[in-house]
């Protein structure tokens, strides 16, 4: 299982509540909430990731705008993907 942690303190500023607040599609496996409102967003594997970005690239308005910011922690914090999944 891959646990991709979104510091709610990062560039970003997404935090578990970001996902309520502008109806963000949760990753496949669910997203836990940390102590300090981190995000940690659940995933079998890469290709489930990619699927994900994709979905979050689709989005529109505000949420496009949230899924970006998203998609660019996840980039940061997991660059091995990029290596796998040249599609990331």
């Amino acid at each position: 299982m891959l646990r991709i942690s979104i510091p709610s303190n990062g560039p970003s500023k997404i935090n578990f509540s970001s996902f309520m607040n502008y109806l963000l599609p949760i990753p496949p496996k669910g997203i836990d909430n940390e102590l300090n409102n981190d995000a940690v967003l659940l995933f079998d594997n890469e290709e489930e990731v990619r699927i994900y970005t994709d979905k979050l690239n689709q989005l529109p308005g505000s949420q496009k705008k949230v899924g970006n910011e998203i998609i660019k922690a996840i980039m940061r914090l997991v660059p091995s993907l990029r290596a796998k999944s040249p599609t990331l």
